[in-house]
């Protein structure tokens, strides 16, 4: 069992596809890891400003109708 593993090992040290994808794997699990922690960043903002803009549209009273004749 060991000694199917060091063989796997090897042969992917050896083949160039195999560090292409492994390449591809870390830039792609670091862009992941980046936007999350933007969208962890910026949903304080976002929520504040949703808040403030709520709060901003209950204070405006809604237009009385008209009188009728």
């Amino acid at each position: 069992m060991t000694n199917n593993l060091k063989n796997a090992f090897a042969r992917l040290r050896r083949d160039e596809e195999g560090a292409t994808l492994v390449e591809y794997g870390i830039a792609l699990g670091l862009a992941v890891t980046l936007g999350a922690g933007a969208l962890l960043t910026l949903s304080g903002d976002v929520g504040e400003t949703m808040g403030k803009a709520s709060g901003a549209l209950e204070k405006i009273e809604e237009p009385a109708d008209e009188p009728t004749s």
